[in-house]
C-alpha cells in the first residue's frame, strides 16, 4: 500500500475516468442520477396536491392528467413523481445503512479471529437462519409506527447479515497476504490496515453489495406497502400498488395507475445492475484482458499499487 495520501482532486478525476471508461456504468450512472435528481426537484416542479381529489374519475393519460388518475380523481402522474422521492431516499439510505453494517461485522471479524470473530459469526449465523420475509412482516406489522423510519428499520434489521458473511470469507482469504504482513511488521495500526489495505482490495465486492443491496430495500419497501404494512397515508410505489390492487385497477384495465410505479423500479434496478456489471468488468482480471483493458483506475484511486494481486486475481489464475 502506497504511504503517500492521494489528493481529493485525483481521486476524484480518478473515480471520473473510471466511470467514463465503461459505457455500462455511465449509462447506469445517468439513469440513477436521473431518478435522484427526480426525487429531489420533481415535487417541487408538480404544483398538483398527489393526495387531492378531482372529479375526473379513472381517466386513462391525457393533457390533463399525463399518467390518468385514479379511482378517486388523484393525478397518477403526481403521485409518482412524489412517490419517487420517498422510494429512492429510503433505498439508499437504508442500502448505505445496511451496506456499511455488513462491511464493518465483516471485516472487523475476519481480520481480528478469535472471540470477536465467533461473537459476530454467531450473531450474523442467527440473522441468516431468520426467514426474511415472514420476519420483516411481524415486525412491520407490530411496530406502533407506520412510515419511513419503520420500514427502514425492518429492511436493515433483515438485509446486513449475507453481506457481511462475504465480508468474513473475503477478508479472512486476505489478511494472510504479504502486504498485509508488511503492514503489520511496519506497525501500522488495525483499523489502518483494515480500511487502507485491505478493504480497497474488496471495493469492487462492497460496491457490488451496495448496488445489490439498494434495489433490495427499493424492492422490499414496495413490497411490504403492498400489503398494507406501511404509511397508506403517504404516496409512494409502493402505496400505488396498494391502491391499485385493491380497487381492482387491473380489472378495471387502468393499467396507468399500476404500470409506472412498476416501470420506475424495474429501470432503475437494471440502471444499477448495468453498474454492477461495470464495476464487475473494470475489477475483474478476465473481463479487463478480454476487453483489453488497463488495471483498474479505481483501485489506483483508492491507493492500491497495480502489481499488488487481490483475491479475485488469484482466485481467477488458480481457476484457468
Amino acid at each position: 500500500m502506497m504511504d503517500t495520501p492521494h489528493s481529493l482532486a485525483g481521486i476524484l478525476a480518478a473515480l471520473w475516468r473510471f466511470t467514463v471508461s465503461n459505457r455500462k456504468v455511465s449509462i447506469g450512472i445517468a439513469v440513477v442520477a436521473l431518478f435522484v435528481l427526480v426525487a429531489i426537484f420533481g415535487p417541487l416542479l408538480v404544483r398538483q396536491d398527489p393526495t387531492a381529489f378531482t372529479d375526473d374519475l379513472l381517466q386513462p393519460p391525457s393533457t390533463a392528467h399525463w399518467l390518468g388518475t385514479t379511482q378517486n380523481g388523484q393525478d397518477v402522474f403526481a403521485q409518482l413523481i412524489d412517490g419517487t422521492r420517498v422510494s429512492v431516499a429510503l433505498g439508499f439510505i437504508v442500502g448505505i445503512l445496511t451496506t456499511a453494517v455488513s462491511v464493518i461485522v465483516g471485516v472487523v471479524s475476519g481480520y481480528f479471529g478469535g472471540a470477536i470473530d465467533e461473537v459476530f459469526s454467531l450473531i450474523t449465523n442467527v440473522f441468516l437462519v431468520l426467514p426474511t420475509l415472514p420476519l420483516a412482516i411481524l415486525l412491520a406489522a407490530f411496530l406502533p409506527y407506520k412510515g419511513p423510519l419503520t420500514l427502514g428499520i425492518v429492511i436493515g434489521v433483515t438485509g446486513w447479515s449475507w453481506g457481511a458473511r462475504v465480508m468474513r470469507s473475503q477478508t479472512l482469504s486476505m489478511r494472510g497476504r504479504d502486504f498485509v504482513e508488511a503492514a503489520q511488521a511496519r506497525g501500522e495500526t488495525p483499523f489502518r490496515i483494515i480500511f487502507f489495505e485491505i478493504l480497497p482490495n474488496e471495493i469492487a465486492l462492497v460496491a457490488a453489495e451496495l448496488l445489490g443491496t439498494v434495489i433490495y430495500c427499493i424492492l422490499a419497501e414496495a413490497g411490504l406497502e403492498f400489503i398494507g404494512l406501511g404509511d397508506l397515508s403517504s404516496v409512494s410505489w409502493g402505496t400505488m400498488f396498494f391502491f391499485a390492487q385493491n380497487t381492482d385497477a387491473l380489472l378495471l384495465g387502468a393499467w396507468w395507475w399500476f404500470l409506472p410505479p412498476g416501470i420506475c423500479i424495474a429501470v432503475l434496478g437494471a440502471a444499477l445492475a448495468l453498474v454492477n456489471f461495470g464495476i464487475d468488468e473494470i475489477a475483474n482480471p478476465r473481463l479487463r484482458a478480454e476487453r483489453g483493458r488497463k488495471p483498474s483506475l479505481l483501485k489506483q484511486a483508492l491507493g492500491v499499487p497495480v502489481a499488488q494481486r487481490t483475491f479475485e486475481d488469484q482466485f481467477q489464475e488458480e481457476v484457468v
